[in-house]
Formats: C-alpha cells, sequence, structure tokens
C-alpha cells in the first residue's frame, strides 16, 4: 500500500521522504473581526463604557470631566469668599471696631468663622484630591468633592448675609435693615438654588 495513501496525517516518520516539512500547529494569535455593542470597553483604561452617560465615557473619563467643571466652579467661589474673609479679618485693627455694640462684635464674630468655614470647605476638595491621587478612587473623590463644595456655597450663603446685616446695621441703624436683608437673601436663593433647580426639573432627560 502507498504511504500516501494511509490516510494519517504526516505519516510514519520512517517512511517520510528526505526534504518533507512536518506540518505545524497554527500558534498565530487570532484577531477577532467582529463587531461587539454595548459590551467593548476602553483599551486605554480597560473600562467598560458607563451606561446612559450620553456621552459614551468610561467612568475614569467621566470622572476627569467633572472633576475639570467642579474647579472651575470652586474657583468662582473661592475668590468671593477670600476676598470677604479677607475683608473681614482687617476690621477687627480698625479704631470703630471698639466703638461698636456687644450685638455688632458678636455678629462680627458669627460672620468671621462662617468665612473660614466656608473657605475651609471650598479649599477641602483640592486638598482632597492630592491626599487621593493615584489611589484610583477619582469617581469617589469626585462625589465627595462636589458634596464640600455644596457644603461651602452653603456657608458662603450664610456668611455674605451676616456681613450684608453687620453693615446695614452699623451703617444705617434702620428698623428696615432685616427685611432688606431678607430680600437680598431671598434673591441668592432664587438665583443660586431655585433657579437651577427649576431648569433641571423642566429641561433635565432624566437619564
Amino acid at each position: 500500500m502507498d504511504e500516501r495513501d494511509s490516510g494519517a496525517p504526516g505519516g510514519d516518520p520512517s517512511l517520510r521522504r528526505p526534504g518533507d516539512r512536518t506540518p505545524q500547529p497554527d500558534t498565530s494569535p487570532q484577531t477577532d473581526t467582529g463587531t461587539h455593542t454595548g459590551t467593548g470597553t476602553d483599551p486605554s483604561t480597560g473600562t467598560a463604557p458607563s451606561k446612559h452617560d450620553g456621552r459614551g465615557e468610561t467612568e475614569q473619563q467621566r470622572a476627569d470631566r467633572r472633576w475639570q467643571e467642579l474647579l472651575q466652579e470652586i474657583r468662582v467661589a473661592q475668590t468671593g469668599v477670600q476676598i470677604l474673609l479677607g475683608f473681614l479679618l482687617t476690621v477687627v485693627f480698625t479704631p470703630l471696631f471698639h466703638e461698636l455694640q456687644q450685638t455688632d462684635k458678636t455678629i462680627y464674630l458669627v460672620t468671621v468663622v462662617l468665612g473660614s468655614l466656608a473657605t475651609g470647605a471650598l479649599i477641602g476638595p483640592v486638598s482632597f484630591h492630592r491626599i487621593v491621587s493615584g489611589r484610583r478612587v477619582k469617581p469617589q473623590a469626585v462625589v465627595w468633592a462636589s458634596r464640600l463644595t455644596f457644603t461651602g456655597i452653603l456657608l458662603l450663603l450664610a456668611t455674605l448675609t451676616s456681613a450684608l446685616f453687620l453693615i446695614l446695621r452699623v451703617a444705617t441703624h434702620d428698623p428696615y435693615v432685616p427685611w432688606l436683608v431678607s430680600g437680598v437673601l431671598a434673591w441668592y436663593l432664587t438665583c443660586w438654588f431655585a433657579l437651577p433647580l427649576w431648569v433641571r426639573a423642566h429641561y433635565a432627560d432624566g437619564n
């Protein structure tokens, strides 16, 4: 029987002709050319895209974007509270301060404490990010930094209201000062909270 008709791949090694090559298994990496939808991963991070983010971002990409946006917001708030606190800290060294009534001095002390707390809350995200940087907790860091920023905004609101009340009380001694301050506070609440909440309720897509 001819060895070529034996049916065995490669045949008996003793029957091979000189120069015949032994077939080698294919060990080249297989490339998947199929198309995956919804289950792919980002090759740079190895994480799946966030669901319903509307941008096709991964969780890390979304955290990076939110952090950059948060930094811009913090810069605006920090500028206001730092200028206000710097002004308040100089008041105690003026001759007029020692002529104030005890009630006015108490309001001043409360205002300074509120301003200091607001400054700490608004600078906190920077320190927070620096401490946890490189620990692969950026999404969680953004959440906590956002909470600190919102707390700082609330404290800044209280600081502005208290400072305005003190200045108008010392400047005018008018009984209508509380009503005027209440009107300004209502304006702050409208611009900072009521209007954004109204827009979110009417225009948000619910994702």
